[in-house]
C-alpha cells in the first residue's frame, strides 16, 4: 500500500511537524508514503470567497499532482472535505471532471484512513497527560469524520481525554472570516477557550492547525498555559519507541522533536 501525503498549505508553510508525524504514524502502520512536490494549495480560501474559477485553477494543479496516486491523504479535515466533497461541484461539467471525481474518491483525512481503511483502532501508544479535544467545524460538519481522531486518542494509554463544553461550537476563525468579522471571530474564541479552560486540560487537541492556530494565538493573549497541538503529533510522540514525556519539553520543543 502506498500513501501519497497531502501536506495542505498551513502545515507545509506553518506547522511541518505536523506532516513529519503524519508520515511517521502511517510508515509505523506498515505503509509507504511519498511526497509528490507539485502539490500546491487546495483551492479553499479563493473557492470559501466566492472566486471558483481561481479554486479550479489551484484545484487542477493539485489534480494533476496526485494523478498517479494509490491513496492519497492528509492531516486536515478542511483541506480534505474541500477535494472530497468540493471538487465534485466545482469541475461539474469541466473537462477535468473524471479525474476529480478520481481524487475524490481516494483522497481521505488522516484518522479517517487509519480506522475506515486499515482498521487500526489502538496503535498501542501510551502518553500521561489531560488533554480535551476541539471538533473543527469542516471536519465533522463538513467531512463527516467525528469519531475517528477521538477513536485513537481514547484508545492511548495513559491520556485521559476529557469532553470539551459546547464542543461542537465554532471556534471562530473560519478563513477569512477571521480577517474580515475581527472582533466577531476574537469573541468566539474566547467562548471555546473559557470551555477549554474549564476542563483543565495540559493539551488542547484538534485536526486543523488552522483552527489551532487560531486558538493558540489567543491563548498567548490570555496567558493561558495549554499546549497545543495536533493529534498525530501527540500520537506520534505516543508510540516512539523511546516514548518521550512531552510534559518535559518546552511548547515548540515538542512539535520540533
Amino acid at each position: 500500500m502506498r500513501v501519497s501525503l497531502f501536506v495542505t498549505c498551513i502545515v507545509d508553510t506553518l506547522y511541518p511537524q505536523v506532516g513529519v508525524s503524519a508520515v511517521r504514524l502511517l510508515r509505523r502502520l506498515g505503509v509507504d508514503v511519498d511526497f509528490p512536490s507539485e502539490q500546491t494549495c487546495c483551492g479553499q480560501p479563493a473557492y470559501n470567497s466566492g472566486y471558483a474559477a481561481d479554486a479550479r485553477r489551484a484545484a487542477q494543479r493539485l489534480i494533476q499532482a496526485f494523478r498517479d496516486s494509490q491513496w492519497v491523504v492528509g492531516p486536515s479535515g478542511s483541506c480534505v472535505a474541500m477535494v472530497r466533497h468540493l471538487y465534485p461541484k466545482l469541475f461539474q461539467g469541466h473537462p477535468m471532471e473524471r479525474e476529480a471525481l478520481e481524487l475524490a474518491e481516494k483522497t481521505y483525512e488522516l484518522s479517517q484512513f487509519i480506522v475506515d481503511v486499515l482498521g487500526v483502532t489502538d496503535m498501542g501508544a501510551t502518553f500521561d497527560g489531560v488533554a480535551t479535544y476541539h471538533t473543527s467545524c469542516h471536519m465533522t460538519r463538513g467531512l463527516g469524520v467525528k469519531e475517528a481522531p477521538l477513536t485513537l486518542l481514547r484508545n492511548v494509554r495513559g491520556l485521559r481525554l476529557v469532553d470539551l463544553p459546547f464542543a461542537e461550537d465554532c471556534c471562530g476563525f473560519g478563513g477569512t472570516f477571521a480577517v474580515k468579522m475581527a472582533s466577531l471571530s476574537t469573541a468566539m474564541a474566547d467562548d471555546k477557550l473559557d470551555n477549554v479552560a474549564k476542563t483543565q486540560a495540559q493539551y488542547l487537541l484538534g485536526g486543523d492547525m488552522a483552527c489551532l492556530m487560531h486558538l493558540k494565538g489567543r491563548m498567548e493573549k490570555r496567558g493561558m498555559p495549554v499546549n497545543v497541538m495536533h493529534w498525530a503529533e501527540l500520537l506520534e510522540l505516543a508510540t516512539r519507541p523511546d516514548r518521550v514525556d512531552a510534559r518535559t519539553l518546552a511548547d515548540g520543543e515538542v512539535s520540533a522533536s
